[in-house]
C-alpha cells in the first residue's frame, strides 16, 4: 500500500470537495445569513487540500485496485467530516451533526434535526446539494473530470458504482462516468422547470429536484412532502423518484441508442413489477382498513412505494399511522431498493431477481441433478462468480442488519424502532418506523446509536464489500 499516493489523491479530492462549499456561500450572500458557517470550513479544506498535495504529490504510476478501495472509502469519510462543520457552526451537537452529514452524502435522507425549519435556508440549501452530490457519487464526478485517471480511474469507479457488474458506456471509465453525470444533470433540470410550472418556489424547486432525482429524501420542511399537500407536486416527484431509481446508462441508451433498451431490460421489468404489485396490496389494505378512500389510498400508496423502494424515503403522509399490514409492506421494500446504476441505495432490484433464478436452478437441479442450466439475464449467461458474488454480499448484508439491531436494542430502543432503524441506514432508505417514523428524527437516538447508524449509511452506500474489505488483515498485507 503507497500511502503517499493515496494521501496525493484524497488531496486532489479536497480541493473538490472544497469548492462545492463555494455554492452554498453565495445562498447565504443572497439571503443575507452567517457566511462564516461555510467561510470556516472552505479554508480548512483548501489549506489541508494545499498541504496534502504539496507534500503528497501523486506519483505517475497508476494505483492498484486495493488503493482505489482505501481512496474511496475514505472520501466518504472525509466528506462527511468536512461538511458537517456548517452544521456545528449552526448550533447543531457535533454527533448529530456528524449524522446529518454522512445521511447527506450517502443520500440516505435520515434526519437528526428535530427542528428542520429552526435552521437558516442556506443551510438547508446545502443540506440538499450534498445528497445530490453523493447521489450520482462524488468519486464518480471527480473521475469525470479529473484527465488521465486511467486503471486508478477504473478502481475507483469499481469501488462506488452500485450494482452487479461495472457499466461501462464508453471504453474510457472517464466518459462513461461524463455521460452519467450528463444524463442525471439533464433530468435534474427537467424537474426543476416543471416543479416550477407546477406552482413550487424556484428554492422548493431546486431543494426538492436535489434530493428527488438522487433518491435522497432531505426536505426544508419537518412535514416532508405533506408539507404542500399537493397531488400534482405528488405526481411529478414520483415520476423522477422511479427514473432516479432506474438504470442511468439505460436512461442514456434509451435516449441515444435504442428506444426500448429501458423497457427490454429484465431488472427494469421487475423492477416496474415491484411497485405495480405493492401499490395495489397497499391501496387494497388501506382501503379494506377504511383508512382512506379508494383514490386518496392509491395516491398515497404509490408515493410511498416509490420513494420507499428507490430508498428516497420522503413522506406523504404519516405511514406510522398506517395499520400493521402496509407498515410491514414498506418494511420489506426498505430491503430492496432501486435499480444497479441507479442512485437508489438498498440490496438492488438485480440482485433479488438473480438469487431467484439461481433458487428457481437450485430447485431444478434437485431434480435433475445431471442438468446443465445456466443462468441468463438479458439474454446472457451470467458467470458463477457473478452468483457467488451476490451470496455472499447478501450475507454479510444481512449479518450487518442483524449486528447493527442488536447493539441497538442493547441500548434501550424498541423492537420496531431497532429493526427499521437499521435497514433505513443500512439501506439508504431514510425514515423508519417508530420512534423514527417519517415525522419524526434519529435524534432521540442514543450518541453510541447514531455512530452505529453512521457506519451502517457508509456502508450501504459503498455497496458493503468496499468498506468490509479494509477490516480484512489480508488487505493491508503487500
Amino acid at each position: 500500500m503507497r500511502y503517499r499516493v493515496v494521501l496525493g489523491v484524497l488531496g486532489s479530492i479536497l480541493w473538490l470537495l472544497a469548492g462545492f462549499m463555494i455554492i452554498p456561500l453565495i445562498v447565504a450572500l443572497y439571503y443575507g445569513e452567517a457566511l462564516h458557517i461555510f467561510v470556516i470550513p472552505l479554508i480548512c479544506a483548501i489549506v489541508i487540500a494545499y498541504l496534502l498535495t504539496l507534500f503528497f504529490k501523486r506519483e505517475d504510476e497508476e494505483w492498484n485496485l486495493k488503493e482505489g478501495f482505501l481512496i474511496v472509502a475514505s472520501t466518504w469519510l472525509i466528506a462527511a467530516l468536512l461538511y458537517s462543520l456548517p452544521y456545528i457552526l449552526e448550533g447543531v451537537p457535533p454527533i448529530n451533526a456528524l449524522f446529518e452529514s454522512m445521511s447527506g452524502v450517502t443520500a440516505t435522507g435520515a434526519t437528526a434535526l428535530p427542528d428542520i425549519e429552526g435552521h437558516s435556508k442556506s443551510l438547508l440549501f446545502w443540506r440538499s446539494l450534498i445528497q445530490w452530490l453523493g447521489g450520482m457519487g462524488i468519486i464518480m464526478l471527480f473521475v469525470a473530470i479529473l484527465p488521465k485517471l486511467g486503471i486508478g480511474g477504473r478502481q475507483m469507479f469499481r469501488a462506488e458504482v452500485p450494482g452487479v457488474q461495472e457499466e461501462r458506456l464508453r471504453p474510457r471509465i472517464r466518459e462513461t462516468a461524463k455521460i452519467l453525470w450528463l444524463v442525471y444533470i439533464v433530468l435534474s433540470f427537467a424537474e426543476f422547470i416543471i416543479l416550477m410550472i407546477a406552482g413550487l418556489s424556484p428554492y422548493d424547486s431546486i431543494t426538492h429536484t436535489f434530493t428527488s432525482i438522487s433518491c435522497s429524501g432531505f426536505s426544508p420542511y419537518a412535514n416532508s412532502i405533506a408539507a404542500f399537500d399537493n397531488p400534482l407536486v405528488e405526481g411529478i416527484l414520483v415520476v423522477f423518484m422511479f427514473l432516479g431509481g432506474a438504470n442511468f446508462a439505460l436512461h442514456y441508451k434509451t435516449i441515444f441508442n435504442d428506444r426500448k433498451s429501458l423497457i427490454r431490460d429484465q431488472e427494469f421489468k421487475f423492477y416496474l413489477f415491484i411497485i405495480v404489485s405493492a401499490t395495489l396490496v397497499l391501496v387494497y389494505e388501506l382501503f379494506r382498513n377504511e383508512v382512506y378512500s379508494i383514490a386518496d389510498a392509491f395516491r398515497y400508496s404509490i408515493f410511498q412505494v416509490v420513494s420507499i423502494l428507490t430508498t428516497t424515503g420522503y413522506a406523504s403522509v404519516d405511514f406510522n399511522l398506517w395499520p400493521d399490514s402496509p407498515k410491514f409492506i414498506l418494511f420489506l421494500l426498505m430491503f430492496i431498493g432501486g435499480c444497479a446504476g441507479s442512485t437508489s441505495g438498498g440490496v438492488k432490484v438485480v440482485r433479488l431477481l438473480l438469487l431467484l433464478k439461481y433458487t428457481q436452478n437450485v430447485l431444478h437441479k434437485t431434480i435433475h441433478p445431471k442438468a446443465v442450466i445456466p443462468i441468463r439475464f438479458n439474454n446472457k449467461t451470467v458467470p458463477e462468480e457473478v452468483i457467488h458474488s451476490i451470496v455472499s454480499f447478501l450475507v454479510i448484508y444481512i449479518l450487518i442488519f442483524a449486528v447493527s439491531s442488536t447493539l441497538l436494542s442493547m441500548m434501550g430502543m424498541d423492537f420496531i424502532t431497532t429493526l427499521s432503524a437499521s435497514i433505513a441506514t443500512l439501506g439508504n432508505v431514510g425514515p423508519g418506523l417508530g420512534l423514527v417514523g417519517p415525522m419524526a428524527s434519529f435524534a432521540s437516538i442514543p450518541d453510541p446509536g447514531k455512530l452505529i447508524l453512521i457506519a451502517n449509511m457508509w456502508i450501504g452506500r459503498l455497496e458493503v464489500f468496499t468498506v468490509i474489505v479494509l477490516l480484512t488483515p489480508t488487505f493491508w498485507k503487500n
